[in-house]
């Protein structure tokens, strides 16, 4: 009995520091995690309307204060042995250059996230770069920054909205359709670099905010994908630190 009693004891915790959110980051479909986002995108391929949105939040381990912006990097890996042309995005010549956008319009359901940046931070994506760590890859580059008058002060334990990563379907079928919305996807937020007006006092994040699995959702189901050298989604492999200038001159 004394044994039952400590398992379920230990099990308790375990859910509890499971269930409890921590510093890291979050990816999920439609909404945000403490919302009910899904881990798993599921699209027939039979429309070229309509969009998929991505909805990227984060944690810290303590009070933060002047948070003036954040640096993402998000990495992505699909089945097979390159990135098929409905995955290739903003790059002259691709398939599909202007159907991934980013904003940083907070659902006006939300009740478990916050907006880090009051409504005030503005930005977005800065480069696609296809390859960078296999054939099969590609990684985002984004930047978001409130005005230096709007700082923000954020606070330990709380859910931050940062981004809305918006895919839509057009040309997913007929004459000009291309190739891949069927495949198997891995996406990872890779990092989270949280800018200050003094540079010794940035903050990067990475890894899940749950301990498991926040930091990745998957597209018709692609978990397991291997990303660059490691297998299984949301293995990638943190970024190095960028200034926030590297970041601004990414932009085009």
């Amino acid at each position: 009995m004394k044994r039952v009693t400590l398992l379920c004891g230990l099990l308790l915790a375990l859910s509890a520091s499971v269930a409890a959110a921590g510093p890291g980051l979050g990816l999920r479909w439609s909404n945000c995690i403490g919302d009910g986002g899904a881990i798993n995108k599921a699209f027939a391929c039979n429309s070229n309307t309509g969009s998929n949105q991505l909805t990227g939040t984060f944690e810290v381990a303590a009070d933060m204060q002047n948070v003036s912006g954040n640096e993402i990097v998000i990495d992505l890996a699909s089945a097979g042995a390159s990135l098929p042309a409905w995955w290739q995005f903003r790059n002259p010549g691709t398939c599909r250059t202007t159907a991934m956008s980013m904003n940083t319009a907070l659902s006006p359901l939300a009740v478990a996230c916050v907006d880090w940046g009051s409504g005030l931070a503005a930005g977005g994506v800065g480069a696609y770069n296809i390859g960078l760590r296999g054939p099969n890859t590609a990684r985002i580059v984004a930047a978001l920054a409130v005005p230096s008058a709007n700082l923000a002060l954020l606070a330990a334990g709380q859910e931050y909205f940062s981004f809305n990563l918006i895919i839509n379907n057009t040309k997913t079928m007929g004459a000009t359709g291309c190739a891949g919305c069927q495949t198997g996807v891995c996406i990872v937020w890779n990092s989270l670099n949280l800018t200050t007006p003094i540079a010794a006092n940035n903050k990067k994040i990475s890894g899940p905010s749950n301990g498991f699995d926040a930091d990745f959702a998957t597209w018709q189901g692609g978990a397991g994908v291997t990303v660059g050298q490691v297998t299984g989604c949301g293995a990638a492999t943190p970024t190095k630190n960028a200034t926030w200038g590297a970041v601004k001159s990414l932009y085009r």
